[in-house]
Order: structure tokens, then C-alpha cells, then sequence
């Protein structure tokens, strides 16, 4: 069985946080797919991982929390 089927038939979720929204995903995906999942532009935001800053193309799943902080820039 696929990793992401085996953590979603555990139980086991990733959550996103980002300002006051909260997700709960089952399975075991990329950061990125976990991102367009919940309707939010990969771009747009850095996500951070106990602490530390981690790539779109990470998996995520098994209990992580996942922390986005939005992009900002000017000029």
C-alpha cells in the first residue's frame, strides 16, 4: 500500500496553519499539493517545520505541523 494510503487508513494527518486558518490533510503528500489542496498559491507563502524553513517538494504528513508565513515584498 502507498504511503499516503497507509497514513490516511491510520489516521494520520499534516495540518497547515496560515494566519487563523487551520487544515487537516490526510496521507502523506507534498508540501505543494497539500498547498493547491487547500486553495493557496505555492508562491505565495514559505512553510516552516519545527522551526525550520522546508521546500515545496518536501512530504508531508504523519502528524506534522506545518507553520506558512505569507510572502511579502515591495519597492
Amino acid at each position: 500500500m502507498a504511503d499516503g494510503r497507509l497514513c490516511a487508513k491510520l489516521g494520520l494527518t499534516m495540518k497547515l496553519i496560515y494566519r487563523d486558518q487551520t487544515w487537516e490533510l490526510k496521507g502523506k503528500i507534498t508540501v505543494r499539493d497539500a498547498l493547491k489542496k487547500v486553495g493557496l498559491r505555492p508562491e505565495a507563502v514559505l512553510a516552516v517545520r519545527d522551526g525550520k524553513l522546508i521546500t515545496e517538494d518536501v512530504l508531508a504528513g504523519q502528524d506534522d505541523v506545518i507553520r506558512l508565513i505569507a510572502v511579502v515584498s515591495g519597492g
